[in-house]
C-alpha cells in the first residue's frame, strides 16, 4: 500500500497527545465546523472551481504564463521565480510533510453537499499542498516583483480558503501549508537572489540634467531589436523626448546627428548598440540614457534600468552615476567595452551563430555553433602572457568584477571598481568541462583548468593575425598585440537611485 493513504483513525491519532495539542486540535475542529456552517456570499460558484483548477499546479502555470505575457523582464523573472518556489514547496509537502504527520481528512458531515468536491483527495490532511503551492507561487512572484505579487495574492488566498470551504482541510492544515510555501520561496531566493538584492551601489554620483518631461533627450532606437513598444512607452513617460528609430546600419550616423543637438544622448537597443552610443557619448562629452531593447541587456540591467519607467524616473529627477569603461587596442584598431572582452571560443561561437542564424534561427544556431566549437581538435587561441606562450580555450575580461551569489549567473555589483576581471581557461582536453568549471567558479580562483585575476591593464602578445576577438557581442579580428586598460569613471549615465 502507498504510505500516502490515510489509514489512521481519528481516535488512534489522538491517543497519547499532550493536553495542549489536544486543545489545539479541538479548536481547529471547532473552526472547521464554524466555517462549514457559515454562509460565504458569492463563494458557492467560485471557490470549488478554483480549488479544482489548482490541482497539479495547473492554475499557477496558467497564471505564470499570463504574467510572463506582459513581456517585461521583471514579469518574466517573477513568473519563473513563482514556479520554482512552487516546485520546491510541492516536493517538500509530498516527500516530507504528508508522510511525517499522518492526520486524517476532516469529517465532511458539517459541509453542505453543494460545496464538496466531486473527487475527494486520498492523501493525508497535514499540511495542505494546495495552500503550500499557492503561498509559494505568490511569495516567489512578490519577492521579484511586489506589484505582480499584489496582483496574484488574492488568487492565492482564495485557493487556500477554498480548501477549508470545500471541507478537505482543517484551518491549521492550510496555515501550515502556507507557511511551508512561503518558506520555500525564501529558500529559492537564497539559492537564486532576486535582482533587487543585487542593485549596485549608487556611487560615484554624477551631476546630470533633470529633464522634467524629457525635453533635450534625443534617443536613438535600433528597430532591429523590436524597440517600437519600448519607444512608445518612453514617450508616455517623457512626452517631450525625441525618439529616432533607424535600421542597424544607420545607428552610428543617427547617434552622431543626435549628439549634435542633444542635451542628453539616449539609446535603445542591445549591448552592441549601447556600446556604439557610449563611444559617441564619450567623444561628445554627453551623459548617456540607456533603455534596454535587446536580448540580454547586461549593461542596462546592471545599472538597474529595466524599462521606460525606470529610465524616466532617473531622467526626471536628474539621477546619474559615473561608470568605468574598458578599452582595447590592437595594432591600429581600438574600441571600448562596457561589459566584456573575449578571445578564443566565444568569438568563434558568435561568428558561427551569426552565419547560421538566418537559415535555422537564433537558438538552434547558437547550440550548433557551441557543439562545433567544443568538438574542435585544436585550441583556438595561443597568446604570450607574462613572457610565456600559453594555449587557451578562452580569455575573458570583464569591465568590473562579476560576482556570483548562489546559483545566480554572475553580475556586477560595482560598475566603478577600477579593475578588469580576467578569467583564463587553459588549453587541454575536454574543453566543455574546463569551460563549465570556470563558469561556476568565483573571481580570484585558480585550478589546473582555469585562473582568475583582477588587474587594471593587460598585454597579450604572440596572437596570430586574424584571431577573432569579441567585445560586447561584436566580433572583429586581431591586428597585432592586444592591450586592455580601464578608463575609470569615464562615462556618465542615468540610473534610478534607491532613495529616489
Amino acid at each position: 500500500m502507498s504510505p500516502d493513504l490515510d489509514l489512521t483513525s481519528p481516535a488512534a491519532a489522538g491517543r497519547g497527545a499532550r493536553t495542549g495539542l489536544t486543545r489545539l486540535l479541538a479548536a481547529d475542529a471547532w473552526l472547521f465546523r464554524a466555517a462549514a456552517g457559515r454562509r460565504w456570499p458569492g463563494a458557492g460558484p467560485v471557490l470549488p472551481r478554483l480549488s479544482r483548477s489548482a490541482n497539479h499546479g495547473v492554475l499557477w502555470f496558467a497564471t505564470a504564463a499570463a504574467v510572463a505575457a506582459s513581456r517585461t523582464p521583471r514579469a518574466r523573472r517573477a513568473a519563473a521565480r513563482g514556479l520554482a518556489s512552487l516546485g520546491l514547496a510541492s516536493l517538500t509537502v509530498n516527500t516530507l510533510g504528508k508522510r511525517s504527520v499522518r492526520r486524517p481528512r476532516p469529517d465532511l458531515g458539517p459541509v453542505p453537499l453543494v460545496r464538496r468536491l466531486g473527487r475527494q483527495p486520498i492523501t493525508t490532511s497535514f499540511p495542505s499542498g494546495h495552500a503550500a503551492s499557492a503561498a509559494a507561487f505568490a511569495t516567489g512572484v512578490a519577492l521579484e516583483s511586489p506589484g505582480w505579487g499584489a496582483a496574484v495574492a488574492p488568487l492565492a488566498v482564495s485557493v487556500a480558503a477554498s480548501r477549508v470551504y470545500t471541507g478537505v482541510h482543517f484551518p491549521s492544515d492550510v496555515l501550515a501549508g502556507a507557511a511551508l510555501g512561503a518558506g520555500a520561496a525564501f529558500a529559492v531566493r537564497g539559492l537564486v537572489p532576486a535582482r533587487a538584492q543585487l542593485v549596485p551601489p549608487a556611487r560615484p554620483r554624477a551631476e546630470v540634467p533633470a529633464l522634467a518631461e524629457g525635453e533635450g533627450l534625443v534617443l536613438v532606437a535600433n528597430d532591429a531589436s523590436g524597440t517600437s513598444d519600448r519607444a512608445r512607452a518612453l514617450r508616455d513617460v517623457l512626452p517631450k523626448a525625441e525618439v529616432v528609430e533607424c535600421a542597424p546600419e544607420d545607428v552610428g550616423d543617427a547617434l552622431e546627428e543626435a549628439a549634435g543637438r542633444a542635451v542628453v544622448l539616449g539609446v535603445c537597443g542591445g549591448d552592441g548598440t549601447v556600446n556604439t552610443a557610449a563611444e559617441t557619448a564619450l567623444r561628445h562629452g554627453l551623459p548617456l540614457a540607456v533603455l534596454p531593447g535587446g536580448t540580454l541587456n547586461h549593461f542596462a540591467y546592471d545599472l538597474g534600468v529595466e524599462d521606460a519607467k525606470d529610465l524616466g524616473r532617473a531622467v526626471r529627477h536628474g539621477h546619474g552615476v559615473r561608470v568605468d569603461v574598458g578599452r582595447f587596442t590592437s595594432g591600429r584598431g581600438q574600441g571600448i567595452f562596457l561589459n566584456t572582452f573575449s578571445l578564443g571560443v566565444y568569438p568563434e561561437l558568435v561568428r558561427l551563430r551569426e552565419r547560421w542564424t538566418d537559415r535555422i534561427g537564433g537558438w538552434p544556431a547558437g547550440l550548433l555553433a557551441a557543439l562545433r566549437v567544443l568538438r574542435a581538435d585544436r585550441h583556438p587561441l595561443e597568446a604570450e602572457v607574462q613572457g610565456r606562450c600559453r594555449p587557451m580555450w578562452l580569455l575573458f575580461a570583464g569591465n568590473g568584477t562579476y560576482h556570483r551569489m548562489g546559483l545566480a549567473p554572475g553580475r556586477r555589483l560595482d560598475l566603478a571598481d577600477g579593475v578588469l576581471d580576467v578569467r583564463v581557461v587553459h588549453g587541454g582536453r575536454r574543453p566543455a568541462l574546463r569551460l563549465l568549471s570556470a563558469a561556476l567558479a568565483g573571481p580570484l580562483t585558480r585550478s589546473p583548468a582555469h585562473a582568475a585575476v583582477q588587474v587594471r591593464r593587460l598585454r597579450l602578445a604572440g596572437l596570430e593575425p586574424g584571431t577573432l576577438l569579441a567585445y560586447d557581442g561584436e566580433v572583429t579580428e586581431v591586428e597585432g598585440e592586444v592591450r586592455l586598460e580601464k578608463l575609470p569613471e569615464a562615462l556618465t549615465v542615468y540610473r534610478p537611485l534607491p532613495d529616489a
